[in-house]
């Protein structure tokens, strides 16, 4: 989540600061903007999250303050009066952070940058104290916080951000921004020597997000400057040690897959439909009878500038990372995609887990503060209808502490949701028993006989290896209850000597065909659900000399997108045209998806 001290909110009119972030978090109200002339707006979250973390943007956190301190000796430069102005403001931002050789300001920060990297010490201390304060250091674990911030690279115009999250308030002086690291690796460099191997008790990760808009580079395998393989191990094994967590959800839409992509085999998989943000960003740059454009992979490929994400690639997607991954450990021996799924709001408001498509306020300040805002497709309007409510993150941890959540992370026993507080949970094994669903130590069973999300399979003993999949659906609130749960699936990868992506999806659990529905023109939902659903099933097509990844997406029955909702919450004569033909599909399925378990043949 971002507050007032990114500079993409506090060009919204936000004034929410990390010590309201966290309060809004654990149940508290804040005031959003309004539209022009109108007043604020209170908010509170229906029901508290037991973590969070204030993630603002690293970049421009020392020139934001300087900008706005009369005091300071750089405000009155041409770089604050563009930023304070907002004329061009936006543009001048992009560019710093898109460049390959960005650097700070000199008449803002001074020839050194040392003026900016000051005062965003000072930002810094200030989001440590937030998370501090708010974090209940009883034994009681009532509330959760972590020191964290966004690293925001975009690079040649890809999207290549990442949350860098860090155990405990042992954390470095100032955060690493794009301003200081343009590659990710000396992002994972730096992190590890000022901070993991630093001997200070100081721990940290980092985990990607929004792959979808980076124009395949989130997920590359080409390794620019390594040429060597012994460079190359070096790299994927880096990355695997700071990077053991993806994000598959957030407010710019869902990652985990796209249906037409080349090299990708094993049909069309409906539900890869869902949240596709990407594809107001393609609209945007590309003519109405054009093709989208597909990423050139050539020689100096990281080196070719787009304007914003305009071609389409499996490299941009978690699901075929994921198989890639299995290729790459095959080649050098280690996997640098072995990641747990997780997922997030991204909310540029200030207010972690705001996720109800039936009550969502906006993600972007005064850009989207009214519903008319919201459910238009304008490209005029940043918080417009392409933009979604988000995800939040879950973890399997023995308790809501810093400590037990960190380390869930680090060993994957991670998942995300699209909105609703799904629970899913995952488990493989070779003698997990037929009947374990029956057992009420289902879950103390399945950990005896199997291994649980994000970890391995142990070595083959039996034919074919046998998963226990469950989910209990989010109940809600009296006043919004949830969904029912439509099915369970596993989805499976897995690549062929010719580096085709294979895909099958198997319906494990539930009814695909339900008749469950609901109609945008009313809402109201039709057909009967699960409020749990639970089976052991063993993979049909096991290939004991083939590498594969699997993973659990557990599927609620249909409901209306928030867009949906809010048109019919406008009256009849105000509703703009976007609600009778709307850009993005006003019916979704929300989901949870658990972090995967992985085979690898012996040998």
């Amino acid at each position: 989540m971002h507050t007032s001290l990114s500079s993409d909110a506090w060009n919204f009119g936000v004034q929410v600061m990390p010590s309201d972030a966290y309060r809004y978090a654990f149940g508290g109200a804040v005031n959003l903007p309004g539209g022009v002339g109108e007043p604020e707006r209170e908010v509170r979250l229906e029901r508290p999250l037991d973590f969070a973390a204030v993630t603002d943007h690293a970049e421009f956190l020392g020139e934001q303050a300087i900008c706005n301190d009369p005091q300071s000796p750089g405000y009155a430069s041409g770089f604050c009066e563009v930023m304070r102005s907002g004329e061009g403001r936006a543009p001048a931002l992009v560019m710093r952070i898109m460049s390959p050789f960005s650097s700070r300001d000199v008449d803002t920060c001074e020839a050194d940058g040392e003026r900016c990297g000051q005062r965003a010490e000072r930002v810094w201390e200030s989001t440590i104290a937030a998370a501090e304060a708010h974090q209940d250091h009883s034994s009681h674990c009532e509330r959760t916080t972590f020191v964290a911030y966004e690293y925001s690279s975009f690079r040649m115009g890809s999207n290549l951000h990442r949350n860098v999250i860090f155990r405990n308030a042992t954390v470095p002086q100032r955060p690493i921004s794009y301003l200081e690291a343009h590659r990710e690796w000396d992002l994972w460099r730096l992190l590890e020597t000022h901070c993991n191997d630093s001997d200070t008790g100081c721990e940290s990760l980092a985990i990607p997000h929004n792959s979808n808009i980076s124009n395949g580079r989130m997920f590359a395998v080409d390794y620019p400057g390594a040429s060597s393989i012994d460079e190359q191990v070096q790299r994927a094994a880096l990355r695997a040690r700071l990077e053991p967590v993806v994000e598959i959800m957030q407010h710019k839409g869902d990652s985990e897959c796209r249906n037409g992509l080349a090299g990708v085999l094993g049909g069309e998989d409906e539900l890869c439909n869902f949240e596709k943000f990407e594809g107001f960003a393609f609209t945007s740059t590309v003519g109405e009878n054009e093709e989208v454009g597909s990423c050139y992979a050539g020689p100096l490929a990281d080196w070719v500038p787009h304007l914003g994400p305009d071609c389409l690639t499996r490299n941009s997607y978690v699901r075929y990372a994921l198989i890639e991954g299995l290729k790459e450990e095959q080649r050098l021996g280690v996997n640098p995609f072995k990641v747990g799924l997780s997922a997030s709001t991204d909310t540029h408001n200030g207010i972690p887990g705001a996720v109800n498509e039936r009550n969502f306020p906006g993600h972007l300040g005064e850009a989207d503060s009214s519903a008319l805002q919201r459910v238009q497709f304008d490209r005029a309007i940043p918080g417009n209808a392409s933009n979604g409510p988000g995800g939040i993150i879950g973890v399997w941890a023995e308790s809501n502490s810093r400590d037990s959540i960190f380390d869930a992370l680090k060993r994957r026993e991670v998942f995300g949701t699209s909105g609703p507080r799904i629970q899913p949970r995952f488990f493989g094994g070779w003698d997990i028993h037929a009947d374990t669903c029956e057992s009420p130590q289902r879950i103390a069973l399945a950990y005896e006989t199997g291994v649980a999300m994000g970890q391995d399979l142990p070595p083959k003993q039996a034919s074919e290896p046998v998963f226990l999949v469950a989910a209990a659906a989010d109940p809600g609130t009296d006043a919004l209850p949830g969904v029912p749960l439509q099915r369970l699936q596993v989805v499976k990868g897995w690549a062929d000597a010719q580096g085709n992506h294979h895909q099958r999806v198997f319906d494990v659990a539930g009814n695909p065909n339900n008749g469950a529905s609901v109609d945008p023109a009313d809402c109201r939902p039709k057909g009967e659900g699960f409020a749990q659903l639970c089976a052991v099933w063993r993979d049909p097509e096991f290939d004991a000399g083939t590498s594969a990844v699997y993973y659990l997406r557990a599927v609620e029955n249909p409901s209306c997108r928030y867009t949906a909702h809010q048109c019919l919450q406008l009256p009849e004569d105000e509703r703009p045209a976007d609600c009778d033909s709307p850009f993005m599909d006003p019916v979704i399925q929300e989901r949870a998806w658990s972090s995967p378990i992985w085979y690898t043949p012996a040998g």
